[in-house]
């Protein structure tokens, strides 16, 4: 199990990662690495003020805090901000699962929102596990948390995985 270190600095360090080093290491390897602020995390968390916390095969999570700049026009947190982190724990629970030479992409996600977030909360927590890892298709689930527990949503994704080369830049 990798988690985050101290210094969480270095997850602010945002790109693109080549996908001629991802087919050479491997999912695992580089989550670990972006999770290391070896490789650079995604501009989108930077935006949205979350992070990733915790790195296992199969599993992910993501930590953040909602703020003023996530709220919708009636002052709750917009479903957007949940979907967001959401999407990236399921998906990167399904990358975590990546040999190295294959590449993914999400076909499908489902969320469901159970209780309005609102500006002011404590950090949440989102974590993404994969339910079923195919040749070809893998599933999986995750659970937004906040921080006393409560659930704040909860959804399931769909990824096609297939060899690397076919992503293209």
């Amino acid at each position: 199990m990798s988690e985050a270190p101290d210094n969480p600095a270095g997850q602010r360090f945002t790109g693109v990662i080549p996908l001629d080093l991802v087919a050479r290491e491997g999912g695992l390897s580089v989550m670990q690495g972006m999770l290391e602020g070896r490789l650079p995390g995604a501009a989108m968390a930077r935006t949205l003020n979350f992070r990733l916390t915790r790195v296992e095969e199969g599993l992910i999570v993501f930590s953040g805090i909602p703020t003023t700049d996530h709220l919708n026009p009636l002052g709750t947190i917009h479903g957007g901000w949940a979907a967001t982190i959401m999407d990236s724990a399921l998906a990167c629970a399904v990358m975590t699962t990546l040999a190295p030479g294959e590449g993914y992409t999400t076909v499908e996600f489902k969320l469901n929102l159970t209780r309005p977030m609102l500006p002011g909360m404590e950090e949440v927590a989102c974590e993404g596990r994969v339910v079923h890892r195919g040749r070809t298709i893998a599933t999986s689930e995750a659970f937004l948390r906040d921080a006393s527990g409560k659930l704040l949503a909860h959804g399931t994704e769909t990824c096609a995985i297939f060899p690397i080369e076919k992503l293209t830049r």
